[in-house]
Order: C-alpha cells, then sequence, then structure tokens
C-alpha cells in the first residue's frame, strides 16, 4: 500500500499536470477558433502565438513529465514494495518543475517569448522562459536519480531477484529521459541563454536545431512510456486476464530505450545544413522504432485475448464480444491502439525522406502529432489516472458511465479533430499560421475542414472537462476498503531472467554509442565550420 506522505506527493504532481493539460487544452481550442472562418482575424497575430507557446510548453513539458514523475514514485513503492527513499527531494523536485512553469509562462503571457516549445534559434525570446525549461528539466532529473536510488535499495535487501517488470518499464522512461533532455539542456545553456542574456548576439541556428533534434523526436517516447507500462502492467489485470509474456514486454521497453535516440534528425529532412547521408541513417533508425510498438501491439491483444477467453470467449473472434466493454480500462486500451494505429500509419509518410517533403510543416503533421500524443498516449493517462485514483484518495471512483462517456468523447473528437488536418495538410495548409483568408478562391475549400476540426477541438473540451469533474468527484465520494493493489500477473512463470533483461547496463551503452555515431558526425561537422552564425532575432519588447 502507499504511504500516505507518498499519496499526498502522486495526488500533487497528478493534480497540476491536469490542470496544466486543461489550460493547455483550452488554448488549444482558441487557436483553431482563431485560424477558422467563425470569426474575422484578430488582427494581432502575437496573441495567436503566445498561445501556441503556451499550449506546446505546458502540454510537451509539464503534462507528461508530472504524470511520468508521479506514477513513478507510485510504482516505486507498488510494485517494490517499499517506502519511497528521497521523499523529500522528490517535494524539491516537484516544487522546481512548478516554480519553472510559472517563470516560463509568465514570459510568454506577456508576449516577451513567443518562440514555441521547439525555441525555433535565431529567435530569441526572453531569457526567463528559457530559465524556466531549465528548471522544469532539472526537477525531472531529480526523479530519474530517485528511480534509480530506490531501485539500488531494493537490489541490496533482493540480491538475484527479478526486477519487477513495472519498475523495469519505469527506468526506461527515466534513463531515456535523462539522455534525451540532454540536447535541449545544452543548447538552451551554451547556446541561446548567452544570447538572450545580452552576452551574445548571434547564434548557429544551424547546430541549435541538430542539437534540439536529439530532444526532439525522442521526448515523444518518453510521453509513451507511462502509456506503455499502463498497457503491460494495468490493462491486463483491470480486464480480467493475464500478461502474455512479461519477457516481450521487457525486449519492448529495453527497444524503446535503444532505437529512440538516434532518429531525430528526420526533423531536419528539409534542414540544408545536415547531409543526406546523415539525414537517411536517422530514417533507417526511425522505422526501427516501430518494432518495439508492434511487439507491444502483438503482447497487448494476446493479453486481452486471453481475458476474452477466460471470460467465456469462443471461436476465432468470440472471444472479442466476451471482453468486458463497460470497463474504462478496456474501452481506453482500444481506442489508444485505433488512434495509435492512424498516427503510425501517418508516421511512415514523416519517416521518408522523399514523401515528406510533400507534407513537411503543413497541417499533416499537426494531426500525426495530436493521434499519438493527444490520442494515443493522453487517453492512457487518463486510464491509469482512473485506476490509480482510489488507491491515493481511498475513496471509489463511482461514476462508471461518465468515464466511459469522458473516453468515449476524447476518441471521437480526437478522429474529428485530425482527420481533417490530415486531408488540408495534403492540399499544402501550413502549420502555426495565426489567419488565413478564406476568401481566397485557392484555400476557400478548405474552410469547412477547419471548421470541422474546431468542432472536434470543442468535443475534446468537454471531455477534458469530464475527466476533471471525475477526478473531483473521487474525492468527495465515500471511503471504502481497497484491496492491496496489484500490477498484471504473466500468464506463465518464465523462470530466472537472464541478466540482459534484468539491467539496463549493456542497453544504456548500445543507447549511448548509437547516439554518439547519430548525432556526432553532425555536431562535429557542424562545430569545425566558420562563420555559421547567424544574427540573433528578439522577440517582442526585450527588456
Amino acid at each position: 500500500m502507499l504511504n500516505n506522505d507518498t499519496k499526498r506527493l502522486i495526488l500533487a504532481h497528478f493534480w497540476i499536470a491536469f490542470i496544466a493539460f486543461f489550460v493547455a487544452l483550452l488554448l488549444g481550442e482558441w487557436q483553431m477558433y482563431i485560424r477558422s472562418p467563425l470569426r474575422d482575424w484578430i488582427g494581432n497575430p502575437e496573441l495567436y502565438y503566445r498561445s501556441v507557446t503556451a499550449h506546446g510548453s505546458a502540454m510537451g513539458y509539464v503534462f507528461p513529465t508530472l504524470v511520468a514523475m508521479g506514477f513513478g514514485y507510485a510504482i516505486v513503492e507498488l510494485a517494490l514494495k517499499q517506502s519511497l527513499v528521497g521523499r523529500r527531494w522528490a517535494w524539491i523536485g516537484f516544487f522546481l518543475v512548478v516554480i519553472g512553469t510559472v517563470t516560463a509562462m509568465v514570459p510568454v503571457s506577456m508576449g516577451l517569448a513567443t518562440v514555441l516549445y521547439t525555441f525555433y534559434p535565431p529567435l530569441i525570446g526572453n531569457a526567463f522562459y528559457y530559465i524556466g525549461v531549465v528548471l522544469v528539466v532539472v526537477g525531472s532529473w531529480i526523479w530519474v536519480a530517485l528511480m534509480s536510488i530506490n531501485l539500488r535499495v531494493w537490489k541490496q535487501a533482493h540480491p538475484g531477484e527479478s526486477v519487477p517488470l513495472p519498475m523495469f518499464a519505469n527506468l526506461a522512461g527515466a534513463y531515456l529521459w535523462a539522455w534525451t533532455s540532454l540536447g535541449a539542456a545544452i543548447e538552451i545553456l551554451f547556446m541561446i541563454l548567452p544570447v538572450a542574456l545580452g552576452f551574445k548576439s548571434t547564434i548557429d541556428a544551424g547546430l541549435a536545431r541538430v542539437f534540439f533534434s536529439w530532444t526532439l523526436h525522442a521526448i515523444v517516447y518518453f510521453w509513451l512510456m507511462p502509456a506503455y507500462i499502463a498497457f503491460y502492467t494495468l490493462v491486463p489485470r483491470a480486464i480480467g486476464g493475464r500478461l502474455y509474456s512479461d519477457r516481450m514486454a521487457r525486449i519492448s521497453f529495453i527497444l524503446f530505450l535503444v532505437f529512440s535516440m538516434p532518429i531525430g534528425v528526420h526533423h531536419l529532412f528539409q534542414d540544408p545544413q545536415v547531409g543526406s547521408g546523415v539525414k537517411f541513417l536517422h530514417a533507417v533508425f526511425t522505422g526501427m522504432v516501430s518494432v518495439p510498438t508492434l511487439l507491444t501491439i502483438f503482447t497487448i491483444t494476446a493479453s486481452v485475448e486471453i481475458a476474452g477467453r477466460l471470460r467465456g470467449g469462443k471461436g476465432a473472434f468470440g472471444w472479442v464480444k466476451a471482453l468486458p466493454w463497460q470497463n474504462p480500462m478496456m474501452l481506453a486500451v482500444a481506442f489508444s491502439f485505433i488512434l495509435l494505429g492512424f498516427g503510425g500509419a501517418g508516421g511512415l509518410i514523416n519517416m521518408s525522406y522523399q514523401l515528406d517533403f510533400a507534407v513537411h510543416n503543413t497541417q499533416w503533421i499537426t494531426g500525426h502529432f495530436h493521434l499519438i500524443f493527444g490520442g494515443a498516449i493522453v487517453i492512457m493517462y487518463f486510464a491509469l489516472a482512473y485506476d490509480l485514483w482510489p488507491h491515493l484518495t481511498g475513496k471509489q471512483l463511482a461514476s462508471g458511465r461518465l468515464m466511459r462517456t469522458q473516453l468515449w468523447m476524447w476518441f471521437v473528437g480526437m478522429i474529428v479533430l485530425t482527420f481533417p488536418w490530415h486531408v488540408v495538410g495534403i492540399l499544402g495548409m501550413p502549420r502555426r499560421m495565426a489567419y488565413f483568408d478564406y476568401s481566397n478562391p485557392e484555400i476557400a475549400p478548405q474552410a469547412l475542414a477547419v471548421i470541422i476540426t474546431f468542432v472536434g477541438g470543442l468535443i475534446l473540451v468537454i471531455s477534458g472537462l469530464l475527466f476533471l469533474l471525475v477526478l473531483l468527484g473521487g474525492h468527495r465520494s465515500l471511503r471504502i476498503d481497497l484491496p492491496e493493489f496489484r500490477f498484471s500477473q504473466a500468464a506463465h512463470h518464465e523462470g530466472r531472467l537472464p541478466a540482459a533483461l534484468n539491467s539496463y547496463a549493456l542497453w544504456l551503452a548500445l543507447m549511448i554509442g548509437l547516439s554518439v555515431v547519430n548525432y556526432g558526425y553532425p555536431i562535429s561537422q557542424l562545430m569545425a565550420l566558420k562563420q555559421t552564425s547567424v544574427p540573433a532575432v528578439p522577440v517582442g519588447s526585450q527588456p
């Protein structure tokens, strides 16, 4: 069971995460309204880019980081069955994230840092925005350190035992984040902040983008980790089944750790400062990262089938009908897989060096990104919150119908939102534009698609509000006696694990090695070139 102090720690992480999520959700819907033909242009595009920067920063840095941290602390006590070591440091990490968020958002709201969450040098915003982002990252690094320390304490008390799967998976997310966040940290600390603070007036924009690409795509897999942990360790138990294979799960997390890093340059396919050979190498590794996803789809589908057959399902597909479709976790995993399938299919276009030319920087990218993050990932964040909440509050979430309605609305809203984006993206509509003149006959036919996306966003806002209401209701319901929290058990006892599936030493070395190979050449090449810096472009009313 969870320690009371740890419960408060986890709830603090989750509540700040979900509040940030909802505020960002409202900002996203406002952006779609502004871009649509439903109203006249606001006249000041700066307001639009403030919203985009705040939306992206909150959704990309604050929301998933706090969810991963809170979930990680829960895993330590629930899976390792020991008190969290370093709880005071965990609170320090939490407050650093909160302080960093406020520090970053203040200049954004004032129009001093509308650089989007990707920073976009040579655009340079107010220094406090970057300092805030650094504080968020430092707070998360404390979490990474605590995960390692707590595992070491457990191993000392359990010599020779297999690390429980939830903790093994949790460590994959922590180590991945520690390494991938290093790229953005280097970019901010050594390239952007000296300019923002007035020590320099130029910046090597090409080199800065390469360092950010180090973080830019791998961060997606850090966002994925809590969702995938829920796939493997919560879903089979919640629907009355068993995990098909513990070893397959470990292999999936290992492959995510290894192949998530050396792929970020596919975001720079149109960047002339990166050579075609490096782009090809990253395209190949981008394809490799699909392997752990396919393994996950197979393993979780097999686990779900086990649940269906244990419930009396017969024949080739009779088990599907026998599944507990009234269970919110069952709905969530089904919706997540469908959205993951659509988003992954679009990703095949993005990873192709040739095909990417057709959709680069269009609304297609926005649609693909939101299907993966807003669809496959966020819907599992809802599910894991629903699963953990009674154990955090000691009270039952009694609104089963409301939970199902909320999940259905999120699924439908995400489809309505993203599919038109793919259509207009193919037609060439650029993303991140504050204004479109729909009286222009060339884009007038796209007006309907944009209105549909606004409707989809409105459905998502209502769903997000219902989610918060369900959680609030969980605090006000009657207290209940809960059984001990359990993670999913494997269908078969698989015996003693080989060392390679019970430790990350080998795989961390491989991850670092591949990163050095795939990023070492373009970084060293750009650093060796002379006169690559360009004048910085201040954003807003710089002090």
